[in-house]
């Protein structure tokens, strides 16, 4: 049974030093400089990686790990799959080997799901509103009617279809999607 640290600050220019004085008592301490934002943090992946069933991870706040609460609630459900537990220096409320740690991360999780769904609606209602307006999405065609002209008479003029794909600059299959309209 070991407890492991994640200590985490944004910048350069910020220091490690409290967190890793709260964090004294642990076996092992991964810390890192990178904004929470930045999905890229390879110091919590290693941690995660390193984490086995007995374990106990250890941070100091709940914003040292997670950058919102159904990041959070991915990274604590995880971490219950592998049998470990989580704890919240800094706000002792927030610890999955008790009853109401265990409540208060469910509350947080369905809080998570909340956001997500409300997230989600929001998206659909500007996508909607958006193609109201008239708004394409997606990529802009290449194969414009005047091109598919193109590529049909140079087939009916003997070209094969990979001169034709060296004049156009079109692939193979866009070439035969022409051919076949």
């Amino acid at each position: 049974m070991t407890l492991v640290g994640y200590a985490r600050v944004s910048s350069v220019g910020q220091s490690l030093d409290v967190q890793l004085e709260k964090l004294e008592g642990c076996d092992k301490v991964f810390k890192e400089k990178r904004s929470g934002v930045d999905g890229g943090r390879p110091a919590l992946r290693q941690c995660l990686e390193f984490l086995r069933d007995g374990d106990t991870l250890l941070v100091t706040k709940i914003d040292r790990l997670a950058r919102s609460t159904s990041d959070l609630y991915r990274i604590v459900s995880e971490l219950a799959q592998k049998g470990v537990s989580f704890k919240v220096v800094d706000d002792p409320s927030i610890d999955t080997t008790s009853r109401t740690g265990k409540l208060v991360l469910g509350i947080l999780a369905l809080i998570a799901e909340f956001e997500n769904d409300i997230r989600r609606e929001r998206q659909m209602d500007g996508i909607a509103k958006a193609k109201d307006r008239g708004v394409k999405f997606g990529r802009k065609p290449q194969l414009l009617p005047d091109k598919v002209v193109e590529i049909q008479s140079l087939r009916a003029g003997g070209a094969t279809v990979p001169d034709i794909i060296q004049r156009t600059g079109f692939s193979k299959a866009s070439i035969y999607r022409a051919l076949g309209r």
